[in-house]
């Protein structure tokens, strides 16, 4: 006789069925959004688009810290990760092959990290 896993007795795989992720891609969004408000009035809010006002956007201080920096490294990070969860769960649903999977996630993991390396490498150096 077969034994039934159906119900509270079922094998569960995975760690909370995505719970984390799902939290993960709502947070990260959000943080976009505001990131996205405040760049938004701060362009609208500045009174002559240059080289400067542009730099500013992002070097802005707030007594010694650097907030503009601090700020566009959060929404960066928000973007990397909230990327990763979404292209690797287009690769778990729509690649069948295991190794092919596992090649494109590690691309993917790798274009990531260069992005958020060269960003900060930039970002910072302002």
């Amino acid at each position: 006789m077969a034994k039934e896993l159906l119900g509270t007795k079922r094998l569960v795989v995975g760690a909370h069925y995505g719970t984390l992720d799902f939290i993960v891609q709502r947070v990260t969004a959000v943080i976009m959004a505001v990131y996205t408000l405040v760049l938004f009035f701060g362009i609208i809010f500045t009174s002559e688009m240059n080289f400067e006002s542009w730099r500013n956007l992002f070097t802005f201080t707030w007594g010694v810290l650097p907030v503009g920096q601090l700020l566009a490294t959060l929404a960066f990070l928000s973007v990397a990760w909230h990327a990763w969860i979404g292209v690797r769960d287009i690769w778990m649903d729509y690649v069948r092959s295991a190794g092919l999977r596992l090649l494109l996630q590690v691309l993917t993991l790798l274009w990531l990290v260069g992005a958020v390396v060269y960003f900060a490498k930039i970002l910072w150096s302002l």
